[in-house]
């Protein structure tokens, strides 16, 4: 359900994977780690994987996302807003075979780019889906494919780390900020591990797992804005600090092949509760489609 595959298209073929999903949140955090008030929340969005493969050894992509979030007691999205954009670059390394230990393994270049809105929000901090910065992510994917008995067991490990650039910001945002302030956000750099089991039940259904973990250094907020309660130019030193994040998860999904070209993904990602992580649910489903 999380952990992308390391293997790569077949020059001139497609993927098209839209996964629709309800991240159900209790307590409001930002995409910073800053939380912004509120109980729980509900964000019904979309991304979507479109790869293509230029060549055997060589896939690119992009990754967009939309999303809407509803806010009981509180202001809602004004509408459904567009996420930040993702452009993967794949390149494969090695290729399993039976008759080797070796597993099939790729290297990732990904750039986000901010799509989405996340700053002069007014009062509806919903409409914040994106961070505003340009995010360089490097990854390792590997998987490799086991016999347990007469079924199949695909195994993947992946690893990324993301830096991202200052942002710009201004009034109220994703980041914390309110009304009339006026400073930049550094993002902290984020790692994630994803580790992947698909068991194949029998030719058409398949059960799946993801555990991961995700560490993200403290996002720094800094600047000026009116004093509390008054309309004001700016006038006092605001410094936010995050704090480092830490989340654990696990995915656990079913699949079902409708045919060599398209299949079905139902699944639940669960994350749980920690240090400037809210406790967080979110069903899924997916249709994946090879051409």
């Amino acid at each position: 359900m999380l952990a992308p595959s390391a293997a790569t298209l077949p020059a001139g073929h497609i993927l098209v994977e839209p996964y629709f999903y309800d991240v159900s949140v209790q307590g409001v955090f930002d995409p910073a780690g800053l939380r912004h008030g509120g109980s729980r929340s509900d964000t019904y969005g979309s991304l979507a994987y479109v790869l293509y493969g230029v060549a055997n050894r060589f896939t690119v992509g992009m990754i967009p996302t939309v999303g809407f979030t509803s806010v009981p007691g509180g202001p809602s999205s004004s509408g459904i807003g567009l996420g930040d954009l993702s452009i993967p670059l794949q390149f494969r390394l090695t290729q399993f075979r039976v008759d080797s230990w070796v597993p099939t393994t790729s290297v990732v270049l990904q750039e986000t780019l901010p799509t989405g809105r996340y700053d002069r929000l007014g009062a509806r901090l919903s409409d914040g889906f994106g961070a505003g910065a340009y995010t360089t992510t490097l990854a390792f994917y590997s998987q490799t494919y086991l016999w347990p008995g007469a079924r199949i067991l695909r195994m993947r490990f992946n690893a990324s780390l993301a830096f991202s650039n200052t942002v710009s910001v201004q009034d109220a945002s994703v980041y914390g900020t309110t009304a009339g302030f006026r400073g930049q956000a550094n993002p902290g750099r984020d790692v994630f591990l994803d580790a992947s089991w698909e068991y194949s039940l029998t030719r058409r259904w398949v059960l799946a797992l993801d555990a991961t973990f995700r560490h993200d250094d403290s996002t720094r907020v800094s600047g000026f804005g009116p004093p509390e309660g008054a309309s004001s130019p700016a006038s006092l030193a605001i410094n936010l600090d995050s704090g480092p994040r830490r989340a654990f998860g696990f995915a656990p999904a079913i699949e079902y092949s409708l045919g060599p070209k398209l299949g079905i993904l139902l699944g639940t990602r669960v994350i749980a509760a920690g240090r400037n992580t809210a406790f967080t649910i979110t069903p899924a489903v997916a249709v994946n489609f090879v051409h």
